[in-house]
């Protein structure tokens, strides 16, 4: 299947945006028909997976793609129907980069040009997930994506692909123009009973000029990893789906003791 795109490489509109705001949105970047196979193909993991467990809230390999990681989502899983799709359940999946459908939208050349504009001549994809953001799912708080990438170069670049609807309704993202410019600032473990594993917030910042990115399937937005955002509960009775990448400058070294199981390092070749 093609994945479609515009030309590469950026716009002096995107670039403002970029050093200005720290993100930008490229509506249209990708087919319906692209993003019906990616949700395809993720149930298709999810289903796989749980025979091993990822309904019960643990977390499973999936049996499908090598090497992919599925989360559940925990607060959904307290008094779920028993007979409801795997699914319905499942919070994220990891580590789909190498995935022929996922790998071919990670190695787009217009969307290479786009991020070796941003970062480097020679990128890496090093974090991929299918996030399905369930009806009833809550939302992840306030945070920078550097929190999580302890990394000895900065910045790296988040693509988050709206494979359904985003709305304000379903849980769609929330950023704040121009707080790429900051340090990251320190993230507290998220408070609330059951929330998912990993998620922590900023709590020392105000959001009160954070602007909501609404986006139909196929829209692209970029951003940069010290960009604060979050997105919102989903209150409606329809998947919020996406599909998101992070690329670093090829040569960026992770500095943790214990890498994250979820990173999967993968050079981008022309």
């Amino acid at each position: 299947m093609k994945v479609s795109g515009r030309d590469g490489g950026l716009t002096a509109e995107q670039w403002t945006h970029w050093e200005e705001r720290g993100f930008f949105l490229i509506p249209g970047f990708s087919t319906p028909d692209l993003c019906q196979a990616m949700l395809a193909r993720a149930v298709e993991i999810a289903r796989a997976a749980s025979e091993s467990g990822v309904a019960d809230g643990v977390i499973a390999e999936s049996g499908v793609v090598d090497g992919a990681i599925v989360h559940p989502e925990n607060n959904l899983l307290k008094g779920a129907d028993p007979k409801r799709a795997p699914e319905v359940a499942v919070s994220k999946i990891f580590r789909l980069a190498r995935d022929p459908l996922f790998h071919e939208f990670a190695t787009n050349p217009n969307l290479v040009a786009v991020l070796r504009s941003l970062l480097s001549p020679t990128i890496d994809c090093f974090l991929s997930q299918f996030i399905f953001k369930n009806p009833g799912a809550w939302g992840q708080p306030w945070h920078q994506d550097s929190y999580y990438f302890p990394f000895d170069r900065t910045p790296q670049v988040g693509v988050w692909l709206a494979v359904t609807e985003a709305t304000l309704e379903n849980g769609c993202l929330h950023v704040m123009p121009g707080s790429h410019q900051e340090p990251v600032h320190e993230h507290l473990r998220d408070s609330r009973p059951g929330a998912n594993r990993g998620y922590v917030e900023i709590t020392d910042h105000d959001m009160g000029t954070a602007v909501p990115q609404t986006m139909s399937p196929g829209d692209l937005l970029i951003f940069h990893s010290h960009l604060m955002h979050q997105s919102t509960d989903n209150r409606s009775d329809q998947m919020r789906a996406a599909m998101v990448y992070h690329y670093a400058e090829r040569g960026t070294t992770d500095q943790s003791q214990q890498p994250a199981v979820i990173n999967d390092w993968m050079p981008i070749e022309d």
